[in-house]
């Protein structure tokens, strides 16, 4: 009776075997998890946050990097706000920050045009009747791991916390938000 109590509690089942990792906020997340989940990465490399500036901050040379994978058949894709959408504005006013939300995103568009055309990168807008799912929650996929933050009310992305996903079953945690993000690519629009 008691071992199978002490082992439950011990030992990671069903979905909870799915998380690899939390972290209280993003920024504690070390920028080398990053860089490793990209440069393992062989299929799929899908990048979701609204904005995605950060990658650019804290990846060393990732325009290269991603223009690498993408040339050795990993597809990239990047999901992100529309700068001039009605939610970005509303966003801006609720973070009240300097950088704001759309000169955040006008620095991802910068990268992705010097990253230019490569076959297997795409990138779209979110659409404007999903801008408000997409900016409460960003999703990073790497093939079967992904790193998840759902935004707090008033706080930026990298003060809100993240969960480390590592797909082991059908349905699970991680399908659920690679399931929201397909939805999210569906409906937007090429940028």
């Amino acid at each position: 009776m008691l071992w199978p109590r002490a082992v439950r509690n011990n030992v990671k089942t069903g979905t909870d075997r799915e998380i690899v990792r939390s972290y209280p906020y993003r920024s504690a997340c070390p920028s080398s998890v990053w860089g490793e989940l990209t440069e393992a990465a062989t299929e799929d490399i899908i990048l979701a946050g609204y904005t995605n500036y950060f990658l650019w901050l804290d990846q060393p040379a990732y325009v290269d990097t991603l223009r690498r994978k993408a040339e050795a058949g990993c597809r990239v894709r990047f999901l992100i706000g529309d700068p001039e959408g009605e939610v970005t504005r509303q966003r801006e006013a609720v973070e009240d920050v300097a950088l704001s939300v759309s000169t955040r995103i006008r620095i991802t568009l910068e990268h992705l045009a010097k990253l230019g055309e490569v076959p297997g990168v795409e990138a779209r807008f979110s659409a404007a009747s999903d801008a408000t799912n997409h900016v409460s929650l960003s999703v990073f996929r790497f093939d079967r791991d992904a790193l998840v933050t759902p935004h707090l009310a008033r706080g930026v992305g990298h003060d809100s916390p993240m969960l480390h996903l590592r797909r082991r079953e059908e349905r699970g945690l991680f399908d659920r938000f690679a399931d929201h993000v397909e939805e999210l690519w569906e409906r937007g629009r090429r940028v």
